[in-house]
């Protein structure tokens, strides 16, 4: 648009993913506080030289000068980074973490499928992905429950959260011993579809621990009930998102991986490929 001059912006962000631009470039994808998830090119930030190119770096929470339309109305859809200090580099904290790293990345790849349209602002899904990426760097739990604590409760501010404490077909309340991820969640025996997994009591109360935030009951289960929790989580998520994450097979559990449920038996449960997985290269 002629004589269109970009607006400067203020906003504090989770990053959630570099990528190269040109020689010098990168381009920032950012999960914002009041304008949502938008893309942003950092100019010269590969270069020796750069003042804040360490700032830009994933996982790190930043306070930017953002130049563009906040409302993506006008002008390009990606906006240009002015100035930028950071808040608190958590990457920084858990670069060499493997573990900690791949579990950072499987959040961060998360929060960026949870907001499929730009500058939409999505304050409790910032919030919740800041939260983790500082439980990430204090150590303060295991990693695969601050991981799965915040699959389960992004799930439930998208509208997809399991159902725990009731039957997810007909609404019979209780704990029921059969979980279906194409029925929701728990299920009773007399909506359990073929396939269905049996799962351990004790993961569906630290499955609903997580979404309560209840640490004593989570931070207490053993490395198996974690596992079973984990490989749920990661079925169910994926189900939803109708595609695979592409870090969620790299995070280390310490067991099989994700999408591998087993009953108390033993034997593995089906958990189904995510809808329209199918035919994908």
């Amino acid at each position: 648009m002629a004589g269109y001059r970009r607006q400067l912006y203020r906003d504090d962000a989770v990053v959630l993913r570099v990528q190269k631009l040109g020689e010098s470039d990168r381009i920032i994808t950012l999960l914002t506080r009041r304008h949502g998830r938008l893309r942003a090119v950092a100019r010269g930030v590969r270069r020796t030289t750069s003042k804040f190119g360490a700032r830009l770096e994933p996982f790190g929470h930043v306070d930017l000068q953002l130049a563009g339309d906040p409302k993506g109305e006008l002008g390009s859809s990606l906006h240009s980074v002015s100035q930028v200090e950071g808040i608190d580099l958590y990457g920084k904290r858990f670069l060499g973490d493997y573990p900690r790293y791949t579990a950072a990345s499987a959040i961060a790849e998360t929060a960026e499928r949870l907001t499929p349209v730009e500058r939409e602002p999505s304050l409790r899904l910032f919030q919740l992905t800041l939260g983790a990426m500082r439980a990430l760097a204090e150590g303060s739990h295991a990693t695969t429950l601050v991981l799965d604590a915040y699959l389960l409760r992004g799930m439930t501010l998208a509208g997809w959260a399991p159902a725990l404490t009731a039957c997810a077909v007909c609404g019979t309340p209780g704990q029921h011993r059969a979980f279906s991820v194409p029925a929701g969640g728990a299920v009773c025996p007399d909506c359990r579809p073929p396939g269905a997994a049996h799962p351990a009591p004790a993961t569906i109360d630290l499955m609903s621990a997580l979404v309560s935030g209840d640490w004593r009951i989570a931070d207490a289960t053993e490395n198996g009930v974690r596992r079973e929790c984990s490989g749920l989580v990661a079925a169910h998520l994926q189900w939803h998102l109708e595609r695979a994450l592409r870090s969620l097979p790299l995070v280390d559990r310490g067991g099989p991986a994700p999408g591998t449920v087993r009953s108390p038996g033993g034997v593995a449960g089906a958990v189904p490929p995510p809808r329209g997985a199918a035919g994908e290269g």
